[in-house]
C-alpha cells in the first residue's frame, strides 16, 4: 500500500468519524409543553411577492436582451 493511498484511507476514516460524532447532536427532541401556543396559523402572501419577483426578472432578462442586440 502506497503512502498516498494510506493518507487518504486515513482521511476518508476520520471524515467519516468527525461527520458521524457531527450528527449526534442533530437528533430531534421531544417538544416541551412550554411556551404560548398560535391560535391561528400565519398567513403569508407568497403568491404577490413570487409573481412580482417573476415579473422582475422577466422584465430584465429582456433589458439584457434588447442591450446585446445593439
Amino acid at each position: 500500500m502506497s503512502t498516498s493511498t494510506l493518507v487518504r484511507s486515513l482521511a476518508m476514516a476520520a471524515g467519516l468519524l468527525l461527520g458521524a460524532s457531527a450528527a449526534q447532536p442533530l437528533l430531534a427532541q421531544t417538544p416541551s409543553t412550554g411556551g404560548p401556543s398560535p391560535q391561528a396559523p400565519t398567513s403569508v402572501p407568497l403568491d404577490g411577492g413570487a409573481s412580482l419577483l417573476l415579473a422582475g426578472s422577466v422584465a430584465y432578462g429582456l433589458r439584457q436582451l434588447r442591450q446585446r442586440r445593439r
